[in-house]
Parts: structure tokens; sequence; C-alpha cells
């Protein structure tokens, strides 16, 4: 069996295994370790579930989603409602800044402007409104306010990536030129890329995160006692 086929099946079978899907409407196709979902799901929130399926699986090199977001006849929201719904459900989250966030809602897609404090609360923002019925996308433009980058920012996302389980520091490397912090090196998955990805926003003042980690899916160390 060649090494697309072997991924195909097992991104069929892990997209079976997980029970928030309906995995007999999506349809895998594998070209050099790059997957393609396709077919339709009842919600966004199932094409999100789709995207997060594939990405943690080992040997994906790269995600194409073509999901299409097809609601049931009874679910359909106007644009009015999912914009009064996404209004509410940010003003009763305590992790946003009031007023922080601007949004349009056009046939079922929304689109989010404004400046916030963290980039937590930017991908906070995104997960609570992609999540409302009617939702067929979310475009996120959120900000980062600019504010001082401490002096050994660079050693603490180093010292941040080796705590963490998810990551293999010895492959990444950090640089930081500003508020801006550049990530290369290698990762054996795109969920230890993004895994990287996340490490490095947490740092105080970063404002932008280059990731340029490629995705090495053979990659194994050998521990030496």
């Amino acid at each position: 069996m060649s090494g697309d086929m072997q991924l195909k099946r097992h991104v069929e079978d892990e997209l079976s295994w997980d029970p928030s899907l309906e995995a007999a409407a999506i349809g895998v196709a594998v070209r050099d370790a790059i997957v393609t979902l396709s077919g339709h799901v009842p919600t966004f929130k199932e094409k999100r579930a789709a995207e997060k399926v594939v990405m943690r699986i080992r040997g994906v090199k790269a995600l194409v989603n073509e999901i299409e977001v097809k609601f049931l006849a009874d679910a359909g929201r106007s644009d009015e409602d999912i914009a009064r719904a996404a209004v509410s459900v940010l003003q009763w989250n305590s992790g946003i800044p009031e007023n922080s966030i601007k949004l349009k809602v056009t046939h079922g897609w929304i689109t989010m402007s404004g400046v916030v404090d963290w980039n937590y609360q930017r991908i906070s923002a995104e997960k609570l409104v992609e999540d409302l019925m009617g939702v067929k996308g979310v475009t996120n433009l959120l900000t980062l306010k600019t504010a001082p980058v401490c002096a050994d920012v660079k050693q603490r996302i180093e010292s941040a990536l080796k705590r963490n389980a998810e990551v293999d520091a010895r492959d990444i490397q950090v640089a930081v030129e500003g508020n801006r912090v550049i990530l290369s090196g290698t990762a054996t998955s795109i969920a230890e890329q993004l895994a990287a990805e996340r490490a490095a926003w947490k740092a105080a003042g970063v404002n932008l995160v280059e990731n340029n980690i490629l995705i090495k899916p053979g990659l194994v160390h050998l521990d030496v006692a």
C-alpha cells in the first residue's frame, strides 16, 4: 500500500472514530501527504472539527478543507439573528474586552475586526462565534495592541517550548525581531507545528508569529542514555 493510500485510510478511520462527525458525508483525498476534505456538514463547528481531526494525524503535511456548510431545512438563521447572537455571546464572555470587537455578517459569514490585548482573546472570540447556529464561516481580522517586549523574550519562548509535552524543542529555532517572533525548524505533525506557535503567542508584547516550521513526519529522535 502506498504512503498516500495508507494515510487516506488513517484519516478516514480517525474521522469515523470521532463521535462529533458524520464521516459518511466527508470525502478524503490524499496526494503527496496533502489531505483534501470535501463533502458537506450541517454546521461550521463540524467543519472545524473535521479539520482538527486531520491536523492531529501523523504524516499529514498540509490540509485543504473544501467541506461546505449546508444547514438543515429548519436550521437557517438570518444575518440579523446571527449578529445578535454573536454580540451577545461576546458580551457575556469575561475574557473578551468590552466593546473591543466589531462584527459584520454577510450570508452567514462573520467578519470580526477591532483590537484586543492578547492572542488568546482573538482565538477565543473566533471560537465563540463559530459555534453559533447559522454560521457558515469566520474571518478573523482582530489585531493586538502594541506593547513592549521584554529583553529575554527569546529565552522565555525557548523555555516554554521545552516544557511543552506537545513539542520537541530540539528541532525548533526561535528568532525575535521587535514584536515579531519567527519560528523555524521541523515538526512531525501539523499539531506539533501549531502547538509551537501557540506557545510563542503567549509571550507578552508579541503581536505577530511567523511560523516557518516544516512538517517532516518521519523525523524520530533516539534518546541515548
